[in-house]
This record gives structure tokens, C-alpha cells and sequence, in this order.
């Protein structure tokens, strides 16, 4: 750079060429001394230019520009150094720690190739070194550059992200199509298996039933077909065989015997009186199963004061009310039993479940109950199970749009009722006598089509009411199973029916409330307001009505003219604001209720009140 070299001891940096190679550097003004340091920390590629002034000369300039930033480069490599040294013979900037290692290994200066000590460099005190800027980052065309760059990444990084969604919902679309499949195969396999299980159960009713399964006022030959003989229609359809005139007999004389006899009958003294009723309060509560809601049937045996209730956790408990203790449990349906029913005084027990399935259960004599008959002729929801007061059949209603009558020893069903619809078969023959006994029936509603929730015997036995879930009630004539009356005017589902024991009445319970109906004028002559009723039921004697709602009122019974009075409101402690179902104990000394809290509750009176209560009964006699 210079044509003379002497021994210099301060160095300045500045922009080429802004100095020239002048020797008089000395003589420029402080204020452009002052700019060219102030210009190094914004520029790169500085120059280091060896002033030719003595040391006396330099350091009043450098004692002015104290506190300026001087960012002397690295005369090999550009940079500039941490621990900055000048060479006494050649004027040049190192970095001490390269500097002294070059000398160690070479004795001489890398750049002039003189030779050169560790005594010949001087160690030079700066500020903090502030490296300077990139040229990218001081200008606008550098600045948009560098976001573009930063949008460029940007862009990448977003495109794989979408890339990586994209195959995640790929994956998800895979496992979702797979777990469809796998709901069709499971689906298929639960067909499957229901098909089989139905055949199952028709085989084992092809089977003669064993003699002790039989019961003791039951027996086989009833005038119809064996369940071995059965015949299927044109559609492949299985024909049931018709109800024999033998049976038909049967039933009409049992109706002779309790119509006399219910002339003749007197209200027992034993009954508890309005007063009593008026005093009910909770006496107990049981948990008897295992998930809520809990109770959704009810019903008792009153020989021997035992409670039979199904529940939502596919179970029937026996209960024995008196001791409080449960005496069995009947396990084997696959989902809520809708309805439960003792058969008489016999140890029988019917269930009806929304598995499509009722069941017959027989006290096996341990206390025990096991399943004798699974009987599979419907096809949707059994909602109710009722039995005729010869305790040799029974009637199951369903939401197929069927009911069916079955003969109680066999599980074989007699007659099966359609609604809306006519079904093929063989042709129905009447007579004065009654049914042929080789006639095969198919009994035919010719209205609309309509869903069974409900059903019960009339007392005397030749009438059957059902109800629906399309707000009728029906009456169907059980010798000819014809429809022989027809009530509407309730709204919503008829969940409960029953007749009174003077036969004269029908009460019947709907979303509504409860209605009573005059069967012999075929009218409504009085209603309940009792939203959302589930259960209605009179007292064997006829004194009395439940309804069981979002609490439950018993009345005193009258005729059609007089006032049904209002006896007692029991409020509903379940907190679900649901009673199911509602029953009457032996001579109304208590009522039984079930609610959707899985607890059964008595009600009635205390001890002392109960024995005081007596003593005036006893009295007034």
C-alpha cells in the first residue's frame, strides 16, 4: 500500500478511498476523523491505512474521538478480532492469539515476512466491539429480500403441514371406513345369532315337556295340535293352530262360574278402611336392582304376600314383603322386562321383555326359579303379559302389531292377532259350537295398524282389553277374537289398563292422564288429570284405584253418576319425578310402588296405627 514503511504506533480505519494515501493524514479536521470512525460501524471492507505521524501527533485526535466506536479489521482474515495486537515494525492489526502462534512456529510476520517477536507487538485497548451489520439488513432492497426469504420458508413449512393433514385424514378416513365395516359384521353376527337363537327356541318347543313341568291344573290335552304338528302358510309363515272348541268350553264355563260367584261376593271386613288410606306413609324402601332407572312392572302374589318386580337391568326380583328379604332373582333376558305376572296362586312366574322374548319361570323348589319355556313369536318390543283366570293361558302384546294367546303348559301359542293387516291361512270356520279343533287361525284386525303396550283380562275371562301406542284402546271378544269395541280420546301411549273386579269398569292410563270407561254403554263418563300416567290399578276387592304418575293418588271407587273421591296423593321420594308402577297389597293394607329409582317403597300404616286401626275395624263389625 505505501511506497515507505516506518514503525507506527496508532492505527485509524477508514473508507477507501475516501483517504487517499496522503502522509499529512495528521492535518485532517477532527470532525471528518470523527465521521470516518462513525462510518466503520456501518460499513464492512474498511481499509486500514498506517498513519506516518508520530505518536504525538495521533493521540490528540484519538484522546477526542474517546468513547467512538473503532472496529479495526484483521489484516489476514478480514474479521475483526477479539484481542486486537499491531505489529511495531510493519504497522499491520492481528489477532493476539493467532498472531503470537504464527510466531512461535515461524519467527516472522505473515503478511511482510520480516522477522517478527512476541516483543514487537503492542496490545491495543478498544471498546466493546460491536461487529457490524450485514449490507442485506441496511438497506430496503435487503430488508424485502430477507422477507421474502422468511416468506418463502413460511410458505414451505405451511405446505408441508398441509401435507401432513392431508395424510392424517387419509388415516382417519381408512379407520373410519374400517370401524363401519367392522358395525355391519357385528351387526350381521347379532342377526345371525338371533336367527339361531329363534330356532333354538322352536326346536326346544317341538320337545313334549317334561310331566313336572307341567302345572297341576294344566294339563296337556287341551283339544289342540302338538307343537310337532305345526304348519306353515303360503308365505312360509308359521300358522298358529286355532283354539279348540274344547278350550272355547273351558272358558266359558270358567266365565259362568265367576260371574255367579261375583253376585254373591261381599267386601271383605279386612279391608282397610278410607280413613287408613288417608294416614299411608312410607313404611320402607328396597334397592332390589341394580341400575337406574330402576322398576319398570309389578306385580303380587297374595296367598303368600310376595312382590315380583322387572327391572331395567334385564332381571325379575321375587320379594318377600314381610321379612324383606329378596327370595330370588330371574336372570336370562337380554334387556328391560316390560312386564311381570304371577300365574294364580301357583309358584309361575311370566316375564316379558323388550328382547322380544317372554318367559316362563317355575319355582324349582330351593327357592330357585328356572326358565321352562323362552318363547320367540314376536318380533319387535313384548310390552305386556296378562293371564286368564283359568291360570291355563295367557296373552302377550307386543309392538310387532300382535298379540298372541298361549296355552301356559306347552309355551304353544294358539292365536296370533295382527293389526291392519289380514294374514294367509287356512280358512276360519265358525259354529254355534265354537272353533273346529283342527282349524288353523290367524286373527285379523281390519283398521289401521296399531302397536300393542298394553293388556289385561277382563275378571270374568272372555274379554280382553289392549291398549296402544297410537292412543285406542280395543276390547277383543276372546271366543271369536274379534274386536268387538274400540275407545278413543286419549293422547299419547297407552301405557296401563285394568278392569275392576265388579267387571262393569275400565280404567285406562295415558300421557293424558287416566280415563274410565262404562263397558256396558261403551263410554268415557270420568278422567283423571294426571300427566304423564304410567300405571292405573283397582284393588282386587274394587274399592279403591292407584294411579302412580309424578306422584301417586288413590281413590274411592263409585258408580258412574257419583263422585270418585280423592282418598290420598302420595308424593313420589324417588326425585325422578316418576312413579312406573302402583299395586294394592291383601285387602289394600298397603300399597306397593316402584319408580325409576330402582327402589320399591311400602306404603301404609305404622305399627300402633295399624293395630289401632284393627281394634275399630274390629268394633264397627
Amino acid at each position: 500500500m505505501f511506497r515507505e514503511r516506518r514503525p507506527m504506533y496508532n492505527i485509524l480505519i477508514v473508507k477507501r478511498p475516501i483517504v487517499s494515501q496522503n502522509r499529512s493524514l495528521n492535518y485532517l479536521p477532527l470532525r471528518v476523523f470523527s465521521l470516518l470512525l462513525s462510518l466503520s460501524t456501518n460499513f464492512p471492507a474498511s481499509a486500514i491505512l498506517i498513519s506516518s505521524a508520530g505518536p504525538e501527533k495521533i493521540k490528540p485526535y484519538l484522546r477526542r474521538s474517546k468513547g467512538l466506536p473503532l472496529h479495526p479489521n484483521f489484516s489476514l482474515s478480514g474479521e475483526v478480532p477479539e484481542v486486537p495486537v499491531v505489529s511495531t515494525k510493519s504497522g499491520l492489526l492481528f489477532e493476539r492469539r493467532l498472531i503470537e502462534t504464527h510466531i512461535s512456529d515461524y519467527g516472522k510476520c505473515p503478511v511482510t515476512g520480516e522477522p517478527l517477536t512476541i516483543d514487537d507487538i503492542v496490545p491495543i485497548k478498544t471498546g466493546k466491539v460491536i461487529k457490524p451489520k450485514l449490507l442485506h439488513t441496511a438497506s430496503i432492497p435487503g430488508l424485502l429480500g430477507t422477507f421474502q426469504n422468511e416468506w418463502d420458508g413460511l410458505m414451505l413449512s405451511n405446505f408441508a403441514l398441509e401435507q401432513q393433514l392431508h395424510t392424517a385424514r387419509q388415516e382417519l378416513s381408512h379407520a373410519l371406513y374400517q370401524h363401519d365395516s367392522a358395525c355391519r359384521v357385528i351387526a350381521r353376527l347379532k342377526k345371525e345369532r338371533d336367527e339361531a337363537r329363534q330356532l333354538l327356541a322352536e326346536v326346544e318347543r317341538h320337545i313334549p315337556a317334561a310331566p313336572e313341568a307341567v302345572t297341576a291344573n294344566a294339563p296337556l290335552s287341551n283339544g289342540k295340535r302338538a307343537a310337532g304338528d305345526e304348519e306353515t302358510g303360503p308365505d312360509a309363515k308359521k300358522l298358529c293352530p286355532g283354539i279348540s272348541a274344547d278350550i272355547i268350553t273351558e272358558l266359558t264355563d270358567c266365565n259362568a262360574a265367576l260371574s255367579q260367584k261375583r253376585k254373591k261376593r261381599q267386601i271383605p271386613e279386612t279391608l282397610a278402611s278410607i280413613d287408613a288410606l288417608g294416614r299411608f306413609t312410607q313404611l320402607s324402601s328396597h334397592p332390589l336392582h341394580k341400575t337406574k332407572p330402576g322398576i319398570c312392572s309389578m306385580d303380587i302374589l297374595y296367598s303368600k304376600d310376595v312382590i315380583a318386580t322387572g327391572g331395567v337391568d334385564a332381571t325379575a326380583v321375587i320379594f318377600d314383603r314381610p321379612s324383606g328379604q329378596i327370595l330370588s332373582t330371574l336372570t336370562g333376558h337380554s334387556k328391560k322386562v316390560t312386564s311381570v305376572k304371577f300365574v294364580g296362586d301357583s309358584d309361575l312366574v311370566l316375564t316379558a321383555s323388550a328382547d322380544k322374548t317372554v318367559r316362563v319361570w317355575r319355582d324349582s323348589g330351593d327357592g330357585q326359579y328356572a326358565c321352562g319355556h323362552t318363547l320367540n313369536d314376536h318380533s319387535e318390543e313384548v310390552r305386556a303379559v296378562t293371564v286368564h283366570a283359568t291360570n291355563k293361558y295367557f296373552v302377550s302384546a307386543s309392538l310387532d302389531s300382535t298379540w298372541c294367546f298361549y296355552d301356559l303348559s306347552s309355551g304353544l301359542c294358539l292365536a296370533k292377532g295382527y293389526s291392519g293387516a289380514t294374514r294367509r291361512g287356512r280358512t276360519l270356520i265358525l259354529s254355534d259350537a265354537g272353533f273346529s279343533a283342527y282349524a288353523y287361525i290367524t286373527v285379523a284386525d281390519d283398521s289401521e295398524k296399531v302397536d300393542y303396550t298394553a293388556a289385561a283380562f277382563h275378571p270374568d275371562g272372555l274379554i280382553l282389553g289392549t291398549g296402544t301406542s297410537q292412543s285406542v284402546v280395543k276390547i277383543w271378544d276372546v271366543k271369536s277374537q274379534a274386536n268387538v269395541a274400540r275407545f278413543d280420546g286419549h293422547t299419547g301411549e297407552v301405557t296401563s289398563i285394568s278392569f275392576s273386579e265388579n267387571g262393569y269398569f275400565l280404567a285406562t292410563a295415558a300421557e293424558d292422564g287416566v280415563k274410565l270407561w262404562d263397558l256396558r254403554k261403551l263410554r268415557n263418563f270420568r278422567s283423571f288429570s294426571s300427566a304423564d300416567a304410567n300405571s292405573v290399578e283397582f284393588d282386587p276387592s274394587g274399592s279403591y284405584l292407584g294411579i302412580a304418575a309424578s306422584d301417586i293418588r288413590l281413590y274411592q271407587t263409585a258408580s258412574v253418576k257419583a263422585e270418585w273421591n280423592l282418598i290420598k296423593t302420595l308424593p313420589d321420594l324417588s326425585g325422578t319425578g316418576k312413579a312406573t308402577c302402583v299395586k294394592f297389597g291383601p285387602d289394600a293394607q298397603y300399597v306397593a310402588v316402584g319408580s325409576m329409582d330402582r327402589n320399591l317403597r311400602i306404603f301404609g300404616l305404622p305399627g300402633d296405627e295399624k293395630a289401632n286401626a284393627d281394634d275399630d275395624s274390629a268394633q264397627d263389625s
